[in-house]
C-alpha cells in the first residue's frame, strides 16, 4: 500500500503545480479565509479522486470528455463574473459572513474545475496501474491538497497586501481565462 500512496502524491502534487485549480485556490484565498478555502479544496478533493480512482480501475468514462470540458469552461466565465458582481447583487453590497457560503463556493467550484483536469487524468492513469484503490485514492488527495495548500498560504499572505478590489478582478480574470483558454481547447 505505500508504494501506490507514494506514487500518486508524487504525480498529483507534481501535475498540480502551475495547474488553473491550483490558481483557482490561489484566487479563492485572497477572498476567503485559508482555513475555509483549505477545507472546500479537501472535500472537493476526495469527491473527485474517490471517482477518479474508480474510474481509472474500472477504466471506463462515464461523461465525455468534449462535455466536460465544456461545462468546466463555461463554470470558469460564470464564477469569474460571479467573482466581479456576486456579493454585490440582492444584498447591497454586505457580504456574507457565514463559513458554509464560501466553503460550498469553493467546494462546488474546485470540483467542477477538476473535471476533466489533469490531476483527474494523472490519478485515473495511476489508479489503473496501480489497482490499490484506498492508497491511490488517499496518496491522489494528499498530493493535490499539498499542492493546493502551498497556494493558499501564499494567497493568504498576499491578501494582507493587496486592495480588495485589485484581488477581485485579478481572481474574475483567472477564472474567465481559464474558462475561455477550456472552451477554445475542446477542438483540439
Amino acid at each position: 500500500m505505500t508504494a501506490p500512496f507514494a506514487i500518486a502524491a508524487f504525480f498529483v502534487f507534481l501535475a498540480e503545480m502551475g495547474d488553473k485549480t491550483q490558481l483557482v485556490a490561489l484566487a479563492f484565498a485572497t477572498r476567503y479565509n485559508a482555513r475555509i478555502v483549505l477545507a472546500g479544496v479537501f472535500v472537493a478533493t476526495l469527491l473527485v479522486h474517490l471517482v477518479s480512482v474508480a474510474l481509472g480501475e474500472a477504466a471506463g468514462t462515464v461523461i465525455s470528455a468534449f462535455w466536460i470540458k465544456l461545462i468546466s469552461g463555461l463554470a470558469f466565465i460564470v464564477f469569474g463574473i460571479w467573482t466581479i458582481y456576486g456579493d454585490e447583487i440582492g444584498d447591497e453590497g454586505k457580504r456574507s459572513e457565514h463559513a458554509l457560503g464560501p466553503l460550498m463556493t469553493v467546494g462546488i467550484t474546485f470540483f467542477l474545475a477538476e473535471l476533466g483536469d489533469k490531476t483527474m487524468l494523472t490519478t485515473i492513469t495511476i489508479a489503473g496501474e496501480q489497482r490499490q484503490f484506498l492508497a491511490v485514492w488517499l496518496g491522489s488527495t494528499v498530493g493535490m491538497v499539498v499542492a493546493d495548500g502551498l497556494a493558499i498560504l501564499l494567497a493568504s499572505r498576499m491578501r494582507k497586501r493587496l486592495p480588495e478590489k485589485l484581488i477581485r478582478y485579478g481572481a474574475a480574470a483567472i477564472f474567465i481565462g481559464s474558462g475561455i483558454v477550456t472552451i477554445l481547447r475542446l477542438s483540439s
